[in-house]
């Protein structure tokens, strides 16, 4: 399939990389441990590879979107990559021979980089570890901020390659690798610090600032001038507000409104300090910047009958879906969405009228608080004992969609018929 081309590719340039090295093998110099010197440096060049792959996953290449499943899926591939290349820095540490004495510039350049990329990695997994992210206060800002400087140990490692003592000669190979380091430091610099020259940043101006319930946001813009490319229901953009220090980050949300709309909807529920801040903070009248549309979440795309599970905030896309029928749906609908509390719903109205509009859309809300959580005997009872043939569209809270994804592969589902977005960027 078209989506796994990207995974495809990345595990394509690992094994050739090692196929280089053993195709064009350094000159054994008869030095001691020269195996471990090999094994490290094939390690190491690899590392490189995955660093670099995981670079240019940042700059958010939307050409590439096809070729992953979506941006979010990008995000899960440069993660895995991440991952991946933490592991290979342990173990080229193990592998290459090291001297506590004669220690030369590349031997401290090591040092640093390791100790940076590690700090980065432990602050990247504070959300999962409960300890450690007391200790880091583990905040998306704070993570964003110290990952800014990834790129820059990505360097010290390549320059600590150039500069250890006495590195094997393997002309073919290294050249190779040189190739990875460069794609990998010009996408940095593209991040960092050239991407607000290249990237088309579209200027909208706050219209209204309304607020559903205590703990949601909803933010309406107008664009300036020309709004972005045209969208498809339920994708998502980047947006900040660069007139509020609080708000000026780019964040992820969902487009609520749909593509016909002359305003862009986006409706946030407050979970941390720049969605809180959204709270508080933001006014009609306010610039924003916006980078967008991303993502293939795309009901359009699915078959006759399909299976809409929405918990909580992650009714948002299934909002910029019912917004874009208009009446016209052509397929059978089961919208499944789920809230502890009705005070915490949103849009009931909105759900309701779609229903009435379009005869082939049912909707199912339920508050687990009273009525008990959401389950797959419903949902299978509902589409008339048989859910194989379905498309299922889901977006919630991660546990609440790994659970379902699971029951749903479980009863014999294809895997291509079961589509979400992660959310989780970290």
């Amino acid at each position: 399939m078209k989506r796994n081309i990207g995974n495809v590719s990345i595990i394509v340039l690992v094994i050739l990389n090692v196929m280089v090295w053993l195709v064009f093998p350094p000159v054994n110099d008869g030095r001691e441990n020269f195996i471990r010197q090999y094994a490290g440096e094939v390690i190491g060049s690899t590392n490189i590879i995955l660093m670099a792959c995981s670079l240019f996953l940042s700059t958010r290449p939307k050409w590439a979107e096809p070729y992953f499943g979506g941006l979010d899926k990008m995000y899960v591939t440069h993660r895995h990559t991440s991952t991946a290349a933490l592991l290979l820095i342990f173990a080229h540490v193990l592998t290459v021979p090291i001297s506590l004495t004669g220690w030369k510039l590349g031997n401290y350049l090591a040092v640093i980089a390791f100790t940076g990329i590690v700090s980065i990695a432990l602050v990247s997994l504070a959300p999962r570890i409960p300890y450690l992210n007391r200790i880091t206060g583990g905040t998306y800002e704070g993570w964003k901020s110290l990952k800014k400087t990834v790129g820059i140990f990505f360097i010290i490692a390549y320059i600590h390659a150039l500069t250890i003592g006495h590195p094997l000669e393997a002309f073919i190979a290294i050249n190779w690798v040189q190739i990875f380091f460069i794609i990998g430091a010009v996408s940095y610099l593209y991040t960092e610090f050239l991407g607000s020259f290249f990237k088309r940043f579209v200027s909208y101006t706050v219209e209204a600032v309304n607020h559903p319930n205590a703990s949601t946001t909803e933010v309406v813009l107008r664009a300036k001038r020309n709004p972005i490319k045209k969208q498809r229901a339920g994708q998502f953009l980047f947006v900040c507000f660069p007139d509020r220090r609080t708000l000026n980050e780019f964040h992820p949300f969902t487009i609520s409104s749909a593509p016909h709309e002359d305003v862009l909807r986006v409706t946030v529920k407050a979970s941390g300090d720049f969605t809180r801040a959204l709270l508080t903070d933001l006014n009609p009248g306010m610039d924003a910047l916006v980078e967008g549309a991303f993502g293939m979440f795309d009901y359009k795309t699915g078959g006759e009958k399909q299976i809409w599970i929405a918990g909580g905030i992650g009714l948002t896309p299934f909002l910029s879906f019912l917004r874009d029928m208009n009446g016209n749906l052509d397929r059978d609908i089961d919208l499944y969405y789920t809230v502890r509390h009705r005070e915490e719903a949103l849009f009931l109205d909105e759900i309701e009228a779609a229903v009435k509009k379009n005869p082939r859309l049912k909707a199912h809300i339920r508050f687990s608080g009273t009525d008990g959580s959401l389950t797959i005997e419903e949902i299978i009872k509902n589409a008339g004992g048989d859910v194989r043939s379905h498309h299922v569209y889901m977006c919630g809270p991660l546990p609440m969609v790994q659970a379902f994804e699971k029951k749903f592969l479980a009863l014999g589902m294809p895997a291509r018929n079961i589509h979400y977005e992660e959310f989780n960027f970290r």
